[in-house]
């Protein structure tokens, strides 16, 4: 293995990142490492809380692609163990535990989505559980001698709970012990986390101390703000773009986010060479419309391929800007005679995930019939032989329904 001359490698490894703990340490150990030609450990954990992986979940996995792509050796850690805990990150109270069970159902869904983005064939994928679990409570006193309350305590999260007299479980204090502890066990070099994350990074520099280590860099990478350009990117905000969506929602979601994110989004999360993103910053400064076709459009190339970000396109002009009916549109049939809700109507397509969210939408003006938006949520429709209408719901839904 030849390794890249180590700026070459530094300006790869700094693009998007917030912060690297100490970088002049990352410098040493990538100087060694092409020295003796090879690879430094670079370490993610991950807790399977939730099966599906959005584009924020993509920010830190794009950063692990890129460390394999400069030949060092990436180690996926599953925390089957430490999910089980409950990572008190960001939590304004106690994170429920998840069964081992859900842990494993949930990991096995995790590990394909992160395959689309990483190298299989260049990485180590491990599970926390193998040597967390082994651990018998003595271990967890002697581990727990290594971290002082005073310290604990200087956690955001612990510290706002604390103040606001908001109950703090003991178990919580061992989440970024037992992260720490996967540091040590893998002698990794490097931990890549979110902002989020960077107490518990720190955590595991200070056991790999305590343990004779060379302690790890931490380097954190921004928490991706949804497509609402507010909030973080999550499913609870529903501002999210998973990275298995469907080609159609996944070019039209692209677009629905504000101007001041594109460049955030190329530099983050699309594989746009580096060298690159001068020209693109200028272009968005420019002409800001066209550039998020385009940012639409590589995102959809990336998961779906070419030809499907065509297609993606394609549809959007027909149906957003041209406000075409697409060909495509699936027909639904209703009784004939019989007067039927349009919130029991949606909810046949499939379009909503509930009536709740039907009646949002009525209230915003986001569903229509035959190109007229819909205003009382206590419309319906009493169907004749031959009726056929066109429904809208949302920006991209459409189908046809008619009496049978």
């Amino acid at each position: 293995m030849s390794f890249l001359p180590v700026e070459e490698q530094l300006d790869i490894i700094r693009r998007g990142t917030t912060e690297i703990v100490p970088e002049d340490e990352l410098i040493e150990k990538l100087k060694r490492s092409k020295k003796e030609n090879k690879p430094l450990k670079i370490k993610l954990g991950v807790d399977p809380t939730r099966p599906d992986l959005h584009l924020g979940h993509s920010v830190i996995l794009r950063k692990m692609r890129q460390f394999q792509d400069l030949g060092h050796e990436v180690i996926l850690i599953i925390g089957g163990f430490t999910a089980m805990i409950g990572d008190p990150t960001g939590q304004n109270k106690t994170r429920p535990p998840l069964t081992l069970e859900e842990v494993n159902e949930n990991a096995e869904t995790y590990i394909d989505q992160a395959k689309r983005i990483l190298d299989e064939d260049k990485l180590t994928l491990t599970n926390n559980y193998d040597w967390l679990g082994v651990m018998d409570f003595m271990d967890v006193i002697k581990l727990s001698s290594k971290l002082t309350v005073a310290r604990m305590i200087e956690r955001d999260d612990f510290s706002k709970r604390f103040e606001n007299n908001e109950p703090i479980s003991l178990h919580e204090f061992l989440y970024p012990l037992a992260q720490g502890q996967d540091s040590v066990h893998l002698k990794s070099d490097v931990e890549l986390g979110g902002t989020d994350q960077k107490f518990n990074l720190l955590v595991g520099r200070q056991l790999q101390k305590e343990d004779g280590q060379e302690p790890q860099v931490c380097l954190m990478m921004p928490l991706l703000v949804g497509t609402d350009g507010s909030a973080k990117m999550s499913k609870s905000y529903d501002n999210y773009i998973g990275i298995n969506e469907e080609p159609n929602e996944m070019y039209g979601k692209s677009l629905s986010i504000p101007d001041n994110l594109i460049y955030a989004y190329y530099e983050l999360v699309t594989d746009i060479k580096t060298d690159d993103l001068p020209a693109i910053k200028a272009k968005i400064e420019k002409d800001p419309r066209n550039a998020k076709h385009d940012l639409a459009f590589t995102i959809v190339r990336m998961y779906h391929g070419e030809e499907a970000a065509k297609a993606a396109k394609e549809h959007f002009e027909k149906t957003v800007i041209n406000k075409e009916v697409p060909d495509d549109a699936p027909t639904f049939s209703f009784p004939v005679g019989e007067e039927i809700r349009l919130l029991d109507i949606v909810a046949e397509t499939g379009f909503s995930p509930s009536n709740g969210e039907t009646k949002r939408m009525i209230k915003q003006g986001g569903i229509s019939v035959d190109d007229k938006k819909v205003i009382d949520k206590n419309y319906s429709i009493t169907f004749k032989e031959g009726d056929e209408f066109t429904l809208k719901v949302g920006k991209r839904n459409f189908g046809i329904i008619k009496g049978k």
